[in-house]
């Protein structure tokens, strides 16, 4: 048995005409003698009448902020929807669909209601449906708790699904169909001259899925990483090959940047030890924000001052912690991140010099830099993102 996983996100099954779509890719999986499980997103996006973020909005935010549980069990009616739709477009073209919540599915999870976690997978269920002929159409973004409560998995945990079903069936690969060509060099938005990357490693996409790329969510680059199943992204509304993901990337061609995204609303912090003398709490920044659940970037720590960046949301709360101990400090408004990745660049010299030295060349001040064996990020004043990464993506041949 060949199994091939088909994710679809809420753009895919929002229309009619999309669900043809949707269906001739379906079919093309069966006439190549595969046994396809389907995994679908919520229909639309916000203001489409069964979205999650409209579904949301017809209850009381306080609500849903106090009651973890009833804001998953309505969050999970947008899928169940477009499941059951799904399913019945599918049987009206011949194809015998089967619809399958999270749960039904054998996602097992954790109680931790809007931000749940694999537990255990059970197969049975699933296994049945498809040794039946039938394709199982799932609900993406849910799982259930081992006494039968509704959950979800964060957004992007469409993605995750089919991720935790591929690794669960053995599948032969994870399709994601998205209303894009593939993981592309930059954004298009930002970059004209953008173009779709063939192969990517998972490392790869993986930390562009962390810094700020969208088009797959990062956990489930994770779970199919873990379980060595190929990922595919591809456009839902054309034919295009799309972007293969998998453990080696593109042995024949290793660039040294492979892909360029970046990360706004960026807030640099800057603490002096000199302007904190007699200070006791100066060395204990880092562990207070910690507590005070506060994420940090680019953590540049030397002897007499500490640099780090924050989000534009967390800035009041750690103006009010600073204010609380008496410290002195600095901020710098209107921050990007830009993330240079390529597995390529580990081990060569000069990379960062010849980032420097294009972003210099084009009068861009880089306000702070940090490095990985295959990430280099330069945090950079946001009105000049569009021409940093433009003179990045040309410098580095993308």
């Amino acid at each position: 048995m060949k199994i091939v996983i088909q994710k679809f996100g809420g753009t895919s099954v929002s229309t009619k005409e999309n669900r043809e779509k949707v269906m001739e890719k379906v079919k093309e999986s069966i006439d190549n003698g595969y046994s396809p499980v389907v995994v679908v997103s919520a229909m639309g996006r916000k203001g489409s009448p069964y979205a999650t973020d409209t579904l949301l909005s017809l209850v009381n935010e306080n609500f849903i902020k106090e009651n973890k549980l009833a804001a998953d069990l309505l969050m999970c009616c947008g899928e169940i929807i477009s499941s059951v739709v799904m399913s019945s477009d599918m049987n009206s073209k011949n194809i015998e669909a089967f619809p399958m919540t999270g749960g039904q599915a054998g996602v097992i999870t954790n109680k931790n209601f809007g931000e749940a976690t694999l537990l255990s997978t059970n197969e049975k269920e699933i296994l049945d449906v498809i040794s039946q002929g039938r394709v199982p159409v799932v609900t993406g973004f849910q799982g259930i708790t081992e006494n039968g409560y509704f959950t979800t998995l964060g957004r992007g945990g469409s993605d995750t699904t089919a991720s935790i079903l591929g690794v669960m069936l053995d599948a032969e690969r994870i399709e994601i169909y998205t209303d894009v060509d593939g993981v592309m060099t930059a954004d298009p938005r930002i970059v004209k001259s953008a173009s779709v990357i063939d192969i990517i490693s998972y490392d790869e996409v993986f930390q562009l899925a962390d810094q700020g790329s969208k088009v797959i969510h990062p956990r489930a680059v994770e779970y199919a990483r873990e379980g060595n199943i190929p990922i595919m992204i591809k456009n839902t509304l054309n034919d295009t090959i799309g972007t293969l993901i998998n453990s080696v990337g593109d042995r024949k061609r290793r660039r040294l940047i492979t892909s360029i995204t970046n990360h706004d609303d960026r807030i640099q912090v800057t603490i002096n030890l000199d302007d904190n003398k007699g200070n006791d709490r100066y060395n204990d920044v880092l562990e207070i924000l910690a507590a005070n659940k506060i994420s940090l970037d680019l953590i540049n720590i030397f002897p007499r001052q500490q640099v780090f960046t924050i989000s534009k949301a967390a800035k009041d709360i750690v103006k009010d912690i600073f204010g609380k101990l008496d410290l002195k400090y600095t901020l710098i408004d209107n921050c990007s991140t830009i993330a240079l990745v390529g597995a390529g660049m580990k081990g060569i010299p000069g990379v960062m010099a010849k980032i420097y030295k294009t972003l210099s060349e084009s009068n861009i001040e880089v306000l702070q830099t940090a490095d990985s064996h295959m990430t280099i990020w330069c945090l950079i004043h946001t009105e000049n993102l569009e021409k940093a990464i433009n003179a990045l993506h040309k410098a580095f041949k993308l």
